[in-house]
C-alpha cells in the first residue's frame, strides 16, 4: 500500500494537479492504514529480539545447569566408591564373623544390620546416579542442540555477509559499507551513492547497487530485510502536502529502496521500509563532514529464528 501511496504521491507533485476532496481522503486513509501495518512490524521485530535475548540466557542458564550436574554427579560417584568400600569392608567383616559363629552373636546381627543399611544406601544411591546421568545425558544434548543451531545461524550470517561483500565490490567503501553485528549483517549506503539532496529517486549508480543487493538476497527465503532511512538534522528546503519534515523524507526514501529491491527478486513480505529521521545519528550534526555520514540508509538483515524458539519452546 505505501508503495501505491508513494507513487500516487509522486505523480501528483510533478504533474501539480488539484485532487478531489475524496480522492486525498482516500490517499490518507490509506496511508494511516500503511503506518499502522509498519508499527505492527516494528512491534512484532522487537519482540523476535527481545525473545532472542530470552534464549540466550535460557542458553547460558542451561551451561551453568550442566556444570552443576556434572559437579553432583562427580560427588555421587565419589560417594558411590566410598559405599562400595565400605561394604567389601563390612562383608569381609560379615564373612569373618561367620567363620566363628560361636562367638560375638550380637556383633554379628549389628553387622548384619548396618550392612543392610549400606547396601540400601548403596542401591538408593545408584538410582540417584542413574538419574542424573541420564538428565545431564539429556541437558547435554539439548545444549549441544543449542550450539549447533547457533553455529548454523552465525554461519548463515557470515555466509550471507560474504556474499553481499562480494555482490556489491564495485562501489567505493565510502559509499557503502557492509558488516556483522548483534547476529545480523547491517548494509550501510551514504546518500551521494542513492540520493540527490532532498530527493526520494534513487540515482543510477544506485539502482544498480540497489540491484546487485537484491541479487545476492532474491534466494535468502529465511531473513527479513529492515530498510531504515536516516538524515541529518537540517530541515527539508521543499514541503508539501506529503512530506513535512526529515522523518517524512527518510521514510519515502525507504520505500524508493524496498520497491527496487522487490523489482530485483525480493519477496514484499520479507521487507519492512521504515524512516528515523534526523532522530538516530551516527555522530553529532555539529559540522558538514558529520551530517553527511548521518545522512544514509541502513538495509538490516536478520536470519529467521523459528528453529531456535522450536528447541526454546520444547525446552
Amino acid at each position: 500500500m505505501k508503495f501505491g501511496l508513494t507513487s500516487i504521491f509522486l505523480t501528483f507533485v510533478l504533474s501539480s494537479c488539484v485532487v478531489s476532496k475524496k480522492k486525498f481522503d482516500d490517499m490518507l486513509a490509506q496511508k494511516v492504514k500503511t503506518d499502522a501495518d509498519l508499527q505492527e512490524k516494528s512491534d512484532k521485530l522487537a519482540s523476535l529480539e527481545d525473545s532472542f535475548s530470552k534464549l540466550e540466557e535460557n542458553y547460558k542458564k542451561s551451561i551453568q545447569d550442566t556444570a552443576r550436574l556434572s559437579a553432583d554427579l562427580s560427588l555421587n560417584k565419589k560417594k558411590l566408591a566410598e559405599l562400595d568400600a565400605n561394604y567389601q569392608q563390612l562383608n569381609n567383616s560379615y564373612k569373618n564373623l561367620l567363620a566363628n559363629s560361636g562367638k560375638l552373636n550380637r556383633d554379628l546381627n549389628q553387622q548384619q544390620q548396618q550392612l543392610l543399611t549400606i547396601q540400601q544406601n548403596l542401591e538408593k544411591t545408584r538410582r540417584e546416579n542413574d538419574s542424573l546421568s541420564t538428565s545431564l545425558a539429556e541437558r547435554e544434548k539439548k545444549v549441544t542442540e543449542l550450539e549447533k543451531v547457533l553455529a548454523n545461524k552465525d554461519k548463515a550470517v557470515q555466509d550471507l555477509r560474504t556474499k553481499i561483500t562480494n555482490a556489491l565490490l564495485n562501489f567505493k567503501e565510502n559509499d557503502l559499507t557492509v558488516k556483522v553485528k548483534n547476529g545480523k549483517v547491517y548494509v550501510s549506503l551514504a546518500e551521494q551513492l542513492l540520493f540527490g539532496s532532498g530527493s526520494i529517486d534513487v540515482d543510477n549508480k544506485g539502482v544498480g547497487a540497489l540491484q546487485q543487493l537484491a541479487k545476492a538476497l532474491k534466494d535468502q527465503k529465511d531473513i527479513q530485510v529492515m530498510i531504515e532511512g536516516h538524515t541529518d538534522n537540517v530541515p527539508i528546503s521543499r514541503k508539501s502536502q506529503y512530506m513535512q519534515d526529515n522523518w517524512d523524507l527518510s521514510v519515502m526514501r525507504a520505500t524508493s529502496i524496498a520497491r527496487i529491491l522487490i523489482n530485483g527478486g525480493v519477496a514484499p513480505q520479507q521487507i519492512i521500509a521504515a524512516g528515523k529521521g534526523e532522530f538516530s545519528p551516527l555522530l553529532a550534526n555539529d559540522n558538514s563532514v558529520n551530517k553527511q555520514k548521518n545522512r544514509r540508509t541502513e538495509i538490516i538483515i536478520t536470519p529467521n529464528l523459528d528453529q531456535l524458539f522450536k528447541i526454546l519452546e520444547n525446552n
